[in-house]
């Protein structure tokens, strides 16, 4: 009788590796739709990829050469666009993932964009902003011919921000001989960005949790949340959903944690960490230990740092009913597999953080026609299409009768496909 040898468990380098974590649920999501072996191959890896070694002069005389990357990965229904990342852990398979991610991000939310991605290796907290500035201008003029409005459309990531997209769009503008402003969004409102920018990834992580509870008949006052990540994405989504009357009781960091079970004050932390520049000593909240912080007990869990901070080495010791992605691949498919034993209902994070790519696709059609909407109007767009978006993958979820995450590729990966198919292989 032939026996089959089990496989042998992944170590954590494997299964936190995020190209392989992107591509075994790209898999699952194909295999599920009986894509054609062609279509399949064709969106299973990044139509370019490009490597830059970006010399710069330092403010002590001496010259370092910075490696930088840009992945494009797909442009079949639209330019490609994605952020920029500035970190000393970037690689290559960080980026061709966070590319794919963002190309299936887009389609689920059904803007008319494909994805890529962009990072430099390097510690911006160890760089003065003329090093930052030089770098940045170096690293967009290496990519000159490879980005731009209709082709591919950069936005601010971890370690960049508005300033940064300030100077890559005036390189951009230098080296066209005009100013253009939609080469990049998620720059300041007075050289052409979007009102409600900085606060849209967190404004749609509010709106799909609060579909969440209306699909699992909940109330946001009776709503415990913990929140993992106080930067930009993290502070906005703590202070909306507090606004809202969530009863927020837990905020981790990277080098602590907060807890409070009967509720933090959000708006006095925010006046905290502005005055002090961090979120430790405030006095309305407890220490705790930044690890701890992710299994505690809550009905709402939004890790909204970096990746892997779910593996299954403490996925099965998570205490949520909700948890919802603010941060990319912050869940490996180890672990996803873990929560759907423990019932526990994911909002991915192609779905709950799209609302950032979402309010850059209104501020690219916004310079393209010379014409700002108010915060407002900005606020309403993002809002129907979070709604939309979160109906679709859960219709998706049950007629197929596969978890959230694999509805989202499923959906999303459906109208690539449907496009690429549409619009044919040129030869």
């Amino acid at each position: 009788m032939q026996t089959t040898t089990p496989a042998a468990p992944l170590s954590l380098e494997q299964e936190t590796n995020p190209w392989l974590a992107q591509a075994a649920r790209f898999d699952e999501a194909a295999k599920r739709l009986n894509l054609e072996p062609g279509i399949w191959k064709v969106l299973r890896y990044p139509s370019r990829e490009i490597i830059v070694h970006i010399p710069v002069s330092m403010d002590d005389g001496h010259i370092e050469v910075f490696t930088g990357y840009r992945v494009q990965h797909s442009i079949s229904r639209g330019p490609c666009k994605g952020g920029i990342r500035y970190g000393p852990d970037v690689s290559l398979d960080e980026v061709r993932a966070l590319a794919s991610w963002m190309t299936w991000k887009c389609a689920v939310v059904n803007i008319p964009f494909g994805g890529a991605k962009g990072g430099v290796i390097c510690e911006p907290k160890n760089m003065s902003e003329g090093e930052l500035e030089r770098m940045t201008r170096r690293y967009t003029a290496a990519l000159i011919e490879f980005i731009g409005p209709e082709k591919d459309v950069p936005a601010p990531d971890m370690g960049t921000n508005e300033q940064t997209m300030a100077w890559v769009m005036d390189t951009y503008s230098m080296h066209m001989g005009q100013t253009m402003t939609s080469v990049v969004t998620g720059k300041p409102v007075s050289l052409g960005g979007s009102r409600g920018r900085r606060e849209a990834t967190g404004r749609g992580i509010s709106v799909v949790t609060d579909q969440a509870l209306k699909h699992l008949n909940m109330i946001p006052s009776e709503t415990s949340v913990i929140i993992q990540g106080f930067g930009n994405v993290g502070s906005n989504a703590a202070k909306l959903l507090w606004d809202k009357g969530y009863k927020i009781i837990g905020i981790g960091e990277y080098d602590g944690a907060l807890y409070n079970p009967a509720g933090i004050d959000i708006s006095e932390l925010l006046e905290h960490k502005a005055r002090t520049g961090t979120i430790h000593k405030f006095s309305g909240a407890q220490a705790f230990d930044k690890d701890a912080i992710l299994i505690e007990k809550c009905d709402v869990l939004i890790p909204a740092a970096t990746e892997n901070v779910i593996t299954s080495r403490n996925a099965a010791d998570l205490k949520c009913r909700i948890l919802c992605e603010g941060a990319n691949g912050p869940t490996t498919p180890v672990a996803d597999e873990i929560l759907s034993e423990k019932g526990i209902f994911v909002i991915p994070d192609i779905l709950a953080n799209a609302g950032g790519v979402t309010t850059s696709y209104f501020e690219w059609v916004q310079d393209r026609m010379g014409y700002f909407w108010t915060e407002d109007e900005v606020n309403q767009r993002l809002d129907r299409i979070m709604i939309d978006s979160f109906n679709d993958v859960l219709h998706f979820s049950i007629a197929h009768g596969v978890n959230n995450r694999i509805a989202a590729y499923m959906l999303a990966i459906d109208r690539v496909a449907h496009t690429t198919k549409q619009r044919g292989i040129y030869a």
